[in-house]
């Protein structure tokens, strides 16, 4: 990916042509705060709501304003602090790391890399393990019971179901680098004249989508037969910890006047699954590398957590405290967002405001698709200075600031928030994109990361098994490595008590 250029005389919007296709990139705050907050309901997913469609249907990133504004309504209460706080009280996340650390330990033991269902897993030999691979099946494990209650356990196994998944975010990274939708031309995508798909891959797609729908409709008839109706306001003052089911579909299920078809609430599952644990298991995968590479960020994450834990399984009120652990992961967000760009297309005819470097302000007409470049923008040395391509988690305890880019209220540091944003930053920061259509699962995603992070570095030395040059980094939905986070790893003697 071009970084954006250091002279602040250079455009920082430009238009690209692919075949029939134009495109607009951008990586300008101004622009982006305008497109994504300021007039956000003039612009839809465009090219992004065509490729995930077929996987997610009308769930929230993909949907269309229309299915989008009442949905979002529906589902964001379900976020609550109390329901968020109980993920960390009835040990959800902290119960299914204790499985992943398990399941690593047995790996040592036996001298071999943990075996998991990702498509990006290979065997190991020695003590070498994939941590990439193990990140994306707790994050998969953590969404499935608190999303749907359902347990994947796919740190300790094999199941088809598991394997339709990552097919599924094979499939759909498969199709982020075509222009043309090729799987909706009848007779390459669809059943044609009884014959089936002719491809393949359209074949063992529909095979995925069937069993996961299967899977999913399962739950949610099961949720809708004993529904019990309530307000919101009741509804998020259940006690969380108690219930055998405090699930996410519980809450949508059970949320009185809520309308939604058992279509549209498989639609908003199958996005909450899909899109929730891989971008976490990216940004793991990633802010562990980060520390490898930076052993000295790594010491003070590793005293952190022994001073706040002291060998304790981490609370809500202790990531509160651990601060260098917190920036550690934001800084790592900076250097690989996830994803590394944002796509809307215009509904409108529509005006940006003048990106610094140009001298024009930039027409779009109705139609246009607008590539964000994340990945420039959170790298800008003009945004975050010549040490923009460095990891350093304590940047985000200053502010920091730029009068040669007009419009741009700099960083400010608010170390009240979980992690650095959008807002705090002006938009040079979106690590979980901006605006109404944020993703509603960003408060969700940081603390299953820090309570994942730590655990490990509670019970392990970390060692890269490979130079950093052969991690790689491959982009698509997500950014991930192109052969695995290979790592040795040593029992630490500072480990929390059962």
């Amino acid at each position: 990916m071009r970084h954006l250029p250091e002279d602040g005389e250079a455009e920082h919007s430009y238009k690209v042509c692919l075949l029939p296709k134009a495109f607009l990139i951008v990586s300008d705050p101004t622009v982006v705060r305008h497109i994504l907050s300021e007039n956000a309901l003039k612009y839809d997913k465009g090219i992004l709501a065509d490729i995930l469609e077929p996987i997610m249907g009308k769930g929230l990133i993909p949907a269309d304003l229309p299915t989008w504004q009442p949905r979002r309504r529906a589902v964001v209460p379900g976020f609550h602090s109390s329901w968020l706080q109980s993920m960390m009280a009835v040990g959800l996340f902290s119960r299914c790391s204790d499985r992943m650390v398990g399941a690593l330990k047995e790996s040592m033991q036996r001298g071999m890399g943990p075996m998991s269902s990702c498509w990006r897993t290979q065997e190991r030999a020695g003590e070498e393990v994939d941590l990439e691979s193990m990140y994306s099946s707790v994050a998969l494990d953590i969404i499935g019971e608190a999303v749907f209650n359902f347990k994947f356990l796919s740190v300790q196994r094999k199941s088809p179901v598991i394997d339709a998944v990552y097919n599924l975010m094979q499939e759909a990274e498969h199709r982020s680098f075509f222009l043309l939708p090729y799987w909706k031309v009848p007779v390459l995508g669809f059943r044609f004249l009884g014959l089936g798909p002719l491809v393949e891959r359209q074949q063992r797609f529909e095979q995925d989508i069937e069993l996961i729908n299967d899977c999913l409709d399962e739950l949610i008839k099961e949720a809708l037969l004993t529904r019990s109706e309530e307000d919101i306001e009741t509804l998020q003052k259940r006690d969380y910890d108690a219930l055998e089911n405090p699930s996410l579909l519980r809450f949508l299920v059970d949320m009185r006047g809520a309308d939604a078809t058992e279509r549209q609430l498989r639609d908003d599952l199958m996005t909450m699954m899909i899109a929730g644990h891989e971008t976490t298991a990216a940004l793991l995968t990633w802010t562990t590398f980060c520390l490898l590479t930076n052993p000295e960020e790594m010491k003070k994450v590793h005293q952190e957590i022994e001073d706040v834990l002291g060998g304790r399984r981490a609370t809500y009120e202790d990531i509160l405290k651990m601060e260098k652990t917190r920036l550690a992961l934001a800084e790592a967000l900076r250097l690989y967002p996830q994803p590394p760009i944002l796509i809307r297309r215009a509904l409108d005819d529509d005006v940006l405001p003048l990106a610094w470097g140009n001298e024009k302000q930039v027409k779009v007409f109705r139609g246009t698709d607008i590539f964000m470049l994340v990945w420039n923008l959170h790298r800008s040395p003009v945004l975050w200075g010549d040490d923009a391509d460095a990891f350093r988690p304590d940047r985000w305890l200053s502010s920091r600031s730029n009068p040669d880019v007009p419009g741009w209220e700099g960083y400010k540091p608010n170390m009240k928030n979980l992690y650095p944003n959008e807002v705090s930053s002006d938009f040079a920061f979106c690590p979980f994109g901006a605006g109404p259509r944020k993703c509603i699962g960003d408060q969700f995603a940081f603390l299953e990361s820090v309570v994942i992070l730590s655990r490990v570095l509670q019970e392990f030395d970390i060692q890269l098994a490979t130079s950093p040059e052969e991690v790689g980094m491959t982009t698509g939905a997500t950014i991930h490595t192109e052969k695995g986070l290979k790592v040795s790893l040593r029992a630490r003697k500072n480990v929390p008590a059962a």
